[in-house]
């Protein structure tokens, strides 16, 4: 089985000055701006950091559901969050970090259990394979 999916970007213009729109195959972005305002100065827009945070978050919580249905749990909720950290390194920017923060609430499952579980989804999720170059972390709360 094999499933592609597509993005696009648009670009207009030097760095600083230039004007981009990001669009998905789904529709979910559609002619989305960003540029280096969004990405360096909180400007309104997007980025790619905050893309890549979304993607990670969206696929390790998924994953994490599926562990939690194989280990006999299923989740009342779950919250995820990814901070991706952007730094000037030697040679430009790089992504040097990601820090995963879940919470939830899983019926019949401790504090260990759901950390055990929430772990094997971080190193097993599709998007934690694909950024494997950049250190993750996570922690995690039930409650």
């Amino acid at each position: 089985m094999q499933i592609n999916r597509t993005a696009s970007a648009h670009w207009a213009g030097g760095l600083k000055d230039g004007k981009g729109l990001i669009s998905t195959q789904s529709g979910a972005l559609k002619d989305y701006p960003y540029g280096f305002a969004s990405r360096f100065e909180g400007i309104p827009g997007t980025n790619p950091e905050e893309l890549i945070g979304a993607a990670h978050a969206g696929c390790f919580t998924m994953a994490l559901s599926l562990i939690l249905g194989e280990a006999g749990f299923t989740a009342e909720h779950m919250e995820t969050s990814a901070k991706v950290t952007l730094e000037s390194v030697e040679g430009g920017f790089a992504v040097t970090a990601i820090h995963l923060s879940l919470s939830g609430r899983i019926p019949g499952a401790d504090e260990a259990t759901f950390t055990e579980l929430a772990n094997k989804a971080k190193a097993g999720c599709p998007i934690s394979k694909a950024l494997a170059a950049v250190p993750i972390t996570l922690d995690v709360k039930l409650g």
